[in-house]
């Protein structure tokens, strides 16, 4: 009989038991840097760090001679050592450790360190080096504790200073729980008839997140229970469900609502917001501050292919999937080159009687096994019972998917002037890319060809496989390097000259990046914001955040706001809402009813955003590229240019020599 003890789990808030066996399964399959630093909160026992970096120090010192090895650039029988991974021989050392340490007490001994112990921590969680100035962004993005506030909070928020928020979908949902913890009154309009945002709307076959799941989630919320690294829609809008549930976010929420326009009353200082409901009833609703959390990508895109509507089969765009569609035995055309494609074509390949996969320009494809892997029982009992082990396990996840990415997209123009890539740390992406097809397409030089991008590394999205190449290998799909010039009743003529005959044509063709501007949104002296940013085409904001001559209009993951480099939009979200809750908090401090950025902070700010982002690969992308980072005139405006250590301490608290404030009419 095995002994058995009990411990507290904050997750769910009741107590459990741990047993021999569940200990010895964490033990064996938790991901070893975050086991360590768990059984150093388990057992208080700082010699562990002691052992563990000799240990590393030696391994690492009988290596030394041979040819670093690394996930870039090793041969395909190479004993491999991924960046943040510990070599085999201390893992080994760190299950054995494990074993003879951690009994069924797991009572935590140690709590979140100070500052110097966590950092040591943290770089020997991550096999990395850890500078002091990442250490607060680590604590908060990793779930030890909840953001800071920076602005002194000594006054209850008025109830004349509230907040409407347009959407509800990750930010908009993050947004109502802030700001209900900061005490804000505040209303949600939602157009859709559920929640969640893209993972309402994206319903396609394989729809997923390619972001891990136990980092692409909130930092004050974490989910020990997620069943694969990277979590399908279905499990990503549970998640977010359960998140609206626990902070009882639905009465203020109204759905199927969608927002007509919002206009600025100086003399008032209020927006007024016009609504229709599903049932086509217009209402005015009046707030003190309008929060746009409408995401980036936002209406759908169909591409203008003539013909399109004389097809006698079904035509429809993955992010209207009709789930009762069925695609038993049918001839299915997939347009589309994207992560949206990809994961479509790999999860409907077995469904269907011949595929045909219509690509013009594709993606750089890199290998990603744990795209489609189960988190193992083991390591899931981990992440609700073992002190921190989840907490470490999100940081070492963020940490090595974050600023360690930053110089990817930048150029070196050395280099670049020789090479597709645009450095040597590009090209090793690229390397990875080409290996993964010669891997995968040893005798089909024709596939292999026709996947091969012609476009600079992160100039697009970088796409990780959940097994879209060995889909393209199967006797009844087929590969075609060309664009759909024309469709016909029966199936679709493209840009080779070949006619690809269909019964459904599949659009994957993504979406238009439109942020708040397809909204009527009229600022001081009457100013559209659609015209401010040219119809969408030109958008800039402060921070992409705010926009002069419109007073309390909060625009989240605004233009040049997405950390493109790495991590996910869920670091967006928290630092936008952050951002936000700090400048209404001064407002209440201040007596102040409205806060705008000066025209000539705004203008700075972009200055720096071009300045840098010019030399990067989105502003230099070479010749033929499209896509959504860049407007008609190429200008980059998704990218944020900054490392995302950076733009998060920017946004810690309004700057207000930058900002203009009007003062509060006395009662």
């Amino acid at each position: 009989m095995s002994t058995l003890s009990t411990v507290t789990d904050s997750t769910i808030d009741e107590e459990v038991e741990v047993t021999a066996e569940d200990l010895r399964a964490a033990i064996d399959q938790a991901e070893p840097g975050a086991l360590l630093m768990s059984m150093v909160h388990v057992t208080g026992d700082l010699a562990l760090l002691d052992e563990f970096e000799d240990i590393l120090a030696d391994s690492r010192s009988a290596s030394a001679g041979e040819t670093a090895k690394t996930h870039y650039g090793a041969s395909s029988d190479a004993a491999v050592v991924l960046p943040g991974e510990f070599p085999t021989d201390v893992v080994v050392a760190i299950r054995k450790r494990a074993h003879e340490v951690l009994t069924t007490d797991v009572t935590p001994r140690l709590g979140v360190p100070e500052p110097g112990l966590f950092r040591r921590m943290a770089a020997l969680c991550t096999v990395s080096e850890v500078d002091d100035e990442f250490i607060p962004i680590l604590l908060e993005q990793g779930g030890f504790e909840l953001g800071r506030r920076r602005v002194p909070v000594t006054k209850t928020p008025p109830a004349d200073l509230d907040v409407i928020v347009i959407g509800a979908g990750m930010i908009g949902l993050n947004a109502a729980v802030k700001l209900d913890a900061a005490g804000f009154g505040y209303k949600v309009f939602e157009a859709r008839d559920d929640i969640g945002g893209t993972w309402s709307r994206n319903i396609y076959p394989g729809a997923a997140v390619d972001t891990p799941s136990h980092y692409y989630s909130y930092s004050f919320e974490l989910n020990p229970n997620w069943s694969r690294y990277y979590p399908t829609g279905p499990e990503y809008l549970e998640y977010m469900h359960a998140v609206a549930e626990k902070y009882d976010l639905i009465k203020n929420i109204e759905l199927s609502t969608s927002v007509l326009s919002a206009d600025w009353d100086e003399a008032e200082q209020k927006w007024t917001v016009v609504t229709r409901g599903a049932d086509g009833r217009i209402q005015h609703h009046r707030a003190a501050a309008v929060v746009t959390a409408l995401g980036v990508l936002n209406s759908i895109n169909v591409p203008d292919i003539p013909g399109l509507d004389t097809f006698d089969g079904t035509v429809i765009h993955t992010a209207e999937w009709d789930p009762e569609l069925d695609l038993t035995d049918k001839r299915v055309v997939v347009i589309g080159t994207g992560c949206t494609a990809v994961q479509l074509v790999a999860n409907i390949v077995d469904d269907v009687a011949a595929l045909a996969a219509v690509v013009r320009s594709p993606h750089w494809i890199v290998p990603e096994k744990s795209v489609v892997n189960d988190v193992p029982s083991g390591e899931k009992w981990a992440m609700k019972h073992l002190p921190y082990f989840q907490n470490w396990f999100r940081l070492k996840a963020y940490w090595l998917a974050s600023d360690n990415l930053y110089m990817m997209p930048r150029i070196d123009p050395d280099w670049a002037a020789t090479h597709l890539s645009v450095s040597a740390l590009n090209d090793r992406v690229m390397q990875v890319s080409l290996r993964y097809l010669d891997q995968t397409f040893p005798d089909r030089p024709d596939l292999k060809e026709k996947m091969t991008p012609t476009v600079r590394p992160y100039a697009k999205r970088i796409v990780k496989d959940p097994g879209f190449l060995e889909a393209l290998k199967r006797d009844h799909v087929s590969l075609h390097r060309a664009s759909p010039t024309s469709v016909q009743p029966n199936g679709v003529t493209l840009s080779d000259g070949e006619f690809v005959e269909a019964d459904i044509i599949v659009l994957a063709t993504g979406f238009k990046v439109e942020y708040a501007s397809f909204i009527d949104i009229t600022g001081r002296n009457g100013e559209k914001l659609s015209d401010r940013w040219d119809g969408g085409n030109d958008p800039r904001a402060y921070l992409g955040i705010q926009v002069a001559g419109f007073p309390n209009l909060f625009v989240t993951a605004g233009p040049n706001a997405a950390p493109n480099h790495g991590a996910g939009h869920n670091i967006t979200s928290e630092e936008h809402v952050h951002y936000i809750i700090e400048n209404l908090q001064y407002l209440v401090e201040n007596n102040m009813s409205s806060v705008d950025v000066k025209p000539e902070a705004l203008a700075a700010y972009n200055e720096r955003v071009d300045e840098s982002l010019d030399k990067t690969v989105w502003a230099h992308p070479g010749e033929g590229v499209t896509g959504y980072y860049r407007n008609q005139q190429g200008r980059p405006i998704v990218p944020c240019p900054w490392r995302l250590v950076d733009y998060w301490t920017m946004l810690r608290e309004p700057n207000t020599d930058d900002l203009v404030y009007t003062s509060r009419r006395a009662e």
